[in-house]
């Protein structure tokens, strides 16, 4: 059943020492956020005025062609004289455009231009253009000669930068040629930015966007050989900083590796429509990050609810393969990625086997270390209810703070506390250090064994997990234990919840001994789950779809207490007909 070879018992034994947190920081760090604000400090100044001015280019070189896909929807909603994003509205003609009381991710949709791939989706040039015209204008009167966060922020330039020049028609059909002179300087100005931001970046993202976007402004922009130069020896130094080998992102964020895909893949466009040679680590990268990414891809094609991200649909996924250029199985185990994968039959089992990422890289870092999903043909069984980063009309922040919960992920909570801390400035805090990981196929199954140690310190218990999923999807079986750490104190006859968060609609039917769940799914399949220790008990719970839209549903709990041996709760899923 195995997809490709399993590693080696010494591999195996390897890959639990790889997955331990890796200390980061250090002077030189202190160092590189203080100049980095300090540079920020300066953007208000007539200093960095300086800095971005300089000769207005007369045209663009050339009009990459946008290899990501529209949002009809939101196209609509755009020609109806709003944006509307993850269930919120902006008056375009009333909206305050200098400083709109939006979260980040509809911020940064207004900022990056990502509007004109959707206006694009439901308009041609001649119909789009007065209207993409108009809103540019509204922005750049608020933007243009004040750099600030968060619209000058670096992502947000660099996106900025690929996202007007890829639709430069619909931006530069105007006969107004001071409104025109505005776009052609703004985009010369963006480009000096970036220069002088991207090197001063302290996170791994912001470099490799900022590099992005100096690569495509030397192509794009005249007299561009000695910014290419810079940009592409920059962009080869910063992906090994935020990529691992195995394709993954630092961040462990499906999100970031999405976002990361598209803007490779725009910048690619860029070196086609020039016609030059695109650097190797361009399509080296890409050819390591879709597979990283397939490896979240359940049965039904969507990507998994991990680190912050919502449940993606198949056809968002589909979309950003055939941008990418790149087509690739999905990875097996990923083991810097943190993510493990298995595909028996019509089933695709998910498993976090990494340690949490670290605290100065993700905003909306989950504590789901151990936490599992399983699907099978079309159906979502076991899901985490994501959609942290999804902040919206639908999920307040106060939600997106819950659904960052260890109780939010299918895995074992104890003390309805969290296996890594969630701090009060969204960073996470102490908790995971180290992962164990031990896979291999045996007769007709596939097994995975992990542990963490994020209850150690303040519980003194180890947190084990057992997988075996048979060959043709059809049984897992799981083994959840608590054991006793070898240097901390083990507390007695704590309150253990062991959640299955449950894809929607499937009918529970609880038996009276409370030992066993008969779930009916909407596809007329039927499974049985069962606890060999312990009760069941049926919840509310939610999960959210890739537009960040909660969806009611339900979750299966296994309760129990510690010992001061320990706690070990076996349990059965298996489909019956």
């Amino acid at each position: 059943m195995s997809e490709e070879q399993v590693p080696s018992d010494e591999e195996r034994s390897k890959s639990g020492a790889a997955l331990a947190v890796q200390p980061q920081g250090g002077f030189s760090a202190l160092i590189a956020r203080a100049s980095l604000m300090l540079y920020q400090l300066s953007w208000r100044t007539p200093l960095h005025g300086r800095r971005i001015s300089g000769k207005l280019p007369v045209k663009l070189l050339a009009a990459p062609t946008d290899p990501l896909k529209g949002n009809e929807a939101r196209g609509k909603a755009i020609r109806m004289d709003r944006f509307h994003f993850l269930g919120m509205d902006f008056d375009i003609a009333k909206g305050d455009f200098a400083d709109p009381p939006l979260p980040p991710a509809f911020l940064d949709y207004i900022h990056r231009f990502d509007w004109l791939r959707d206006l694009a989706a439901v308009a041609n040039r001649a119909e789009g253009a007065p209207i993409a015209a108009r809103i540019a204008d509204f922005w750049l009167t608020a933007h243009a000669d004040k750099p600030r966060q968060p619209a000058w922020n670096i992502a947000s330039s660099a996106w900025r930068f690929l996202n007007m020049t890829a639709w430069s028609p619909y931006l530069l059909s105007s006969d107004d040629l001071i409104y025109r002179s505005k776009i052609l300087n703004h985009l010369a100005r963006t480009a000096r930015h970036l220069d002088h931001s991207a090197v001063r970046a302290t996170q791994p993202f912001d470099k490799v966007a900022g590099w992005i976007g100096v690569c495509a402004a030397s192509l794009l922009l005249p007299e561009g050989k000695a910014r290419r130069a810079m940009g592409e020896h920059g962009l080869a130094a910063a992906l090994p900083e935020l990529v691992y080998p195995d394709g993954g992102v630092i961040t462990r964020a499906p999100l970031q590796l999405i976002e990361l895909i598209g803007m490779l893949s725009m910048l690619r466009a860029a070196y086609a429509a020039c016609k030059e040679a695109e650097p190797a680590c361009i399509e080296e990268t890409l050819r390591r990050n879709v597979p990283a990414l397939l490896g979240l891809s359940h049965s039904d094609g969507g990507i998994g609810a991990w680190q912050g991200a919502g449940h993606t649909s198949a056809a968002t996924v589909d979309a950003l393969v055939e941008a990418s250029g790149i087509r690739s199985r999905p990875s097996r185990q990923a083991l810097d990625w943190g993510y493990q994968r298995v595909a028996a039959g019509p089933a695709v089992l998910q498993v976090d086997a990494g340690p949490p990422p670290h605290a100065k890289q993700a905003l909306t870092g989950c504590a789901s270390t151990l936490a599992f999903e399983f699907s099978f043909a079309k159906a979502r069984i076991i899901v985490n209810c994501g959609g942290a980063a999804l902040v919206g009309a639908h999920i307040p922040a106060a939600l997106a703070r819950g659904l960052r919960t260890t109780a939010a992920h299918s895995t074992l909570c104890l003390d309805d506390s969290n296996s890594t801390a969630l701090l009060a400035n969204g960073q996470l805090g102490r908790g995971v250090v180290s992962v164990g990981l031990t896979r291999r196929d045996i007769e007709n199954a596939t097994r995975i064994e992990t542990s963490h140690d994020g209850y150690a310190r303040a519980y003194g218990f180890v947190h084990s997990r057992l997988l075996i999923l048979r060959s043709d999807g059809l049984e897992l079986r799981g083994e959840d234990t608590l054991l006793p750490h070898a240097t901390y104190k083990v507390r007695d006859d704590v309150p253990a919840h062991l959640r299955f968060h449950l894809g929607p609609d499937i009918e529970l039917v609880l038996s009276d001994d409370r030992k066993s769940v008969l779930m009916r799914l909407d596809d007329g399949s039927s499974w049985r789950f069962a606890a060999t220790s312990g009760t069941i008990g049926i919840e509310d719970s939610l999960w959210v779809d890739g537009n960040g839209r909660p969806n009611p549903t339900r979750q299966l709990v296994i309760e129990a207490r510690t010992a001061k041996g320990g706690l070990s709760l076996g349990w059965l899923l298996k489909f019956i007909g």
